[in-house]
């Protein structure tokens, strides 16, 4: 006979197994469809009903997670807020206390724990980012400009006569030749898979993580099921988002490689150690002497690897990119467990690719935008944020940065091991500069309809 906690282990284990797709926004678990197309969209609520009759208009177009390809739909609307806008939509002030610290505080009030400090500042953030007036933040995808208008038009008839609703900001997104971002890599490949979303993840080498690391209302990985925010209708199926706006300096990035190497050869090779991909996306662990753009392609294998056999960082270094990001057995007989640190993240585009070839920066705009999607803001986000990208002292490398998304002034360092003796690289100067950040929280659909009746009993 079970005793009561193995039945209730087993009650949660099997639930677990089974998300409500249908009531769980379609960004949260969906990757973005291929080719995309997309906007941005930031709104200000000046005045509380106009914000619910605002959401009320926009419900039956927000995509849940069982619908993400259903050919009917011409594309594809997320929504989620901030800490300033659940206020200015009128939630009670318990329930608005009940969320953790770092999301009342929001992103910009948190830029020392992240780093974000010089040119990554909040004081030098694009409006309206880290100011009061971000509210309401959708986000749209599509497959075609003709779809994305008539998306953005569903968009617009949901608050086009309530003067209070404001339009603060838009960005316009979209994929780049071959699916590769600015620095010329292979761009979204590899996500952890979520238990009970959908089949398993083709990543042999990573296990599936439980649903509550990533969606409130089911057991994460320690078997805990979040309690807060209150109530229950508005936490379940929800989810926070760490939004992230980032320019590229795709000129810098060349321009270093080309004076650190003899080659063009060398060059790329340089650049695929501090990403730790080939620019295709074969990894370094299993393709560590040339690029393989056959295995960069195949979604079966590009992430089917470990470092296992690579504890010396020969093949990949410590320091690059995806290895920090995402440390996977490299850390197994280490304190930390990498099981609570891991986040979705749905990245897209914005302007023009700079020129092949090109050294001298066109002053244009172009960057990436990046939603990072998990339960546990401060362990996820934050964590990885302000230890595993800004500092060295879990891979024993001191002060060095990850040397693609690290806040380095110039003064930036990285080391490649190799027998018999390491090379460091000195002087890496800022590649990506961080032009604004928010926290949301991108509720289920359910708890959607919850903000949208709030005041109705009201006298």
């Amino acid at each position: 006979m079970l005793s009561v906690n193995e039945s209730v282990g087993q009650s949660l284990s099997k639930r677990s197994l089974t998300l409500e797709t249908s009531d769980i926004q379609a960004t949260v678990l969906r990757p973005r469809p291929k080719p995309y197309c997309g906007e941005y969209v930031v709104l200000r609520i000046g005045n509380a009903e106009q914000g619910r009759e605002m959401l009320r208009r926009i419900l039956p177009h927000v995509a849940p997670a069982d619908e993400w390809w259903v050919p009917s739909a011409p594309g594809w609307l997320g929504i989620a807020f901030t800490f300033e806008g659940l206020k200015a939509l009128g939630v009670p002030q318990a329930s608005l206390d009940s969320f953790p610290i770092e999301f009342r505080q929001g992103m910009a009030a948190r830029a020392a724990i992240l780093h974000d400090f010089g040119a990554n500042a909040p004081a030098n953030w694009e409006y309206p980012f880290g100011t009061p007036d971000v509210h309401v933040a959708l986000a749209i995808y599509a497959k075609s400009n003709q779809d994305l208008q008539e998306v953005l038009d569903i968009a617009h008839k949901s608050h086009h006569d309530l003067p209070q609703i404001s339009v603060v900001y838009r960005m316009e997104f979209g994929e780049l030749p071959e699916g590769r971002n600015p620095f010329g890599f292979k761009d979204g490949l590899h996500n952890p898979h979520v238990e009970g979303s959908g089949p398993a993840a083709a990543d042999k080498e990573e296990p599936s993580i439980k649903p509550g690391e990533f969606v409130m209302g089911y057991p994460d990985e320690r078997g805990e099921t979040a309690n807060v925010p209150i109530p229950e209708e508005l936490r379940r199926n929800g989810t926070f988002v760490a939004i992230r706006k980032f320019h590229m300096d795709v000129a810098a990035f060349r321009k270093y490689l080309r004076a650190q190497a003899s080659s063009p050869e060398e060059e790329e090779l340089l650049a695929a150690k501090m990403v730790g991909r080939w620019r295709s996306g074969a990894p370094l662990v299993l393709t560590p002497d040339h690029d393989d753009p056959a295995l960069g392609g195949d979604a079966n294998r590009n992430n089917d690897f470990s470092y296992a056999d690579d504890m010396k960082g020969l093949k990949c270094p410590f320091s690059a990119h995806i290895r920090r990001i995402n440390p996977r057995d490299a850390l197994k007989d280490d304190i930390v467990a990498t099981n609570l640190h891991h986040f979705l993240r749905r990245g897209t585009n914005y302007g023009a690719p700079l020129p092949d070839g090109e050294l001298e920066d066109d002053g244009a705009q172009r960057g990436g935008v990046f939603l990072l999607i998990g339960a546990h803001l401060q362990r996820q986000f934050e964590f990885v944020q302000s230890q595993w990208v800004t500092d060295g002292n879990f891979i024993s490398h001191g002060t060095e940065q990850d040397p693609l998304i690290g806040n380095n002034e110039g003064e930036g360092v990285f080391t490649i091991p190799k027998v018999p003796a390491r090379r460091r690289l000195h002087g890496l100067p800022r590649f990506v500069s961080v032009r604004g950040g928010e926290y949301c929280f991108m509720p289920g659909l359910g708890a959607l309809r919850w903000l949208a009746r709030l005041g109705e009993n009201a006298d």
